[in-house]
């Protein structure tokens, strides 16, 4: 149970950090304005924004019980015929529909790197595109695992949004209340060397008698 709860508060914890950025579609979720920057109270409304929407029974954490109603709710979607199994077509549908969805992403982003092309100047002089993003659903890293302070096996939203902000704060490198698509951009290259720095510090696992 307890590695069940973990895998929850870590999954909320990469949540967290992806309220200031959503790589998918190349522009900043946060960014209520549209500027391609995002700031502090920006990056706070929407951590409370995504709490609210994974704290799934509504009792102001996120625990083990949201991930089962969130599973719950998944086999629902995937269960169309609602006889309480799924089956091979069932699941298939399932999985092509969730390739269009990346599809309809992919090319949305594409139109947005278009128009970005098109506009630079407006945002070329403080480095503010709306490509890149700077939390990523990877970027679980250091602070945001520490997120349960009180270690009660569950993160409540103060927690929530403590987390999020303190990873707001690490990426704004210039400490003027806002994050730039550059500041994104050094944050998530700053994450992925730790994490590879991590990775070949990890001794491989015994070889398999």
């Amino acid at each position: 149970m307890k590695k069940v709860i973990l895998g929850i508060s870590l999954g909320a914890l990469a949540v967290a950090g992806a309220a200031i950025a959503a790589p998918g579609d190349g522009k900043p979720r946060a960014d209520a304005d549209g500027n391609g920057t995002v700031t502090r109270a920006e990056a706070q409304a929407q951590a409370t924004a995504m709490f609210t929407r994974m704290d799934a029974n509504k009792d102001g954490k996120i625990d083990a019980a949201d991930r089962a109603a969130r599973q719950s709710a998944m086999f629902d979607r995937i269960d169309t015929d609602k006889n309480g199994q799924i089956s091979r077509a069932e699941f298939d549908a399932h999985h092509a529909a969730m390739g269009e969805r990346r599809m309809g992403r992919m090319e949305h982003r594409g139109g947005m790197e278009g128009h970005e092309g098109r506009h630079g100047d407006h945002h070329g002089a403080r480095g503010e595109g709306h490509g890149g993003g700077m939390m990523g659903g990877r970027m679980m890293g250091g602070g945001m695992m520490m997120a349960d302070a009180n270690k009660d096996n569950a993160v409540s939203q103060a927690e929530f949004t403590a987390a999020a902000m303190q990873r707001f704060d690490r990426a704004d490198a210039n400490k003027d209340g806002q994050v730039t698509q550059a500041e994104r951009q050094a944050a998530r290259e700053a994450m992925r060397q730790q994490m590879q720095q991590r990775r070949a510090a990890t001794p491989p696992p015994p070889p398999a008698n």
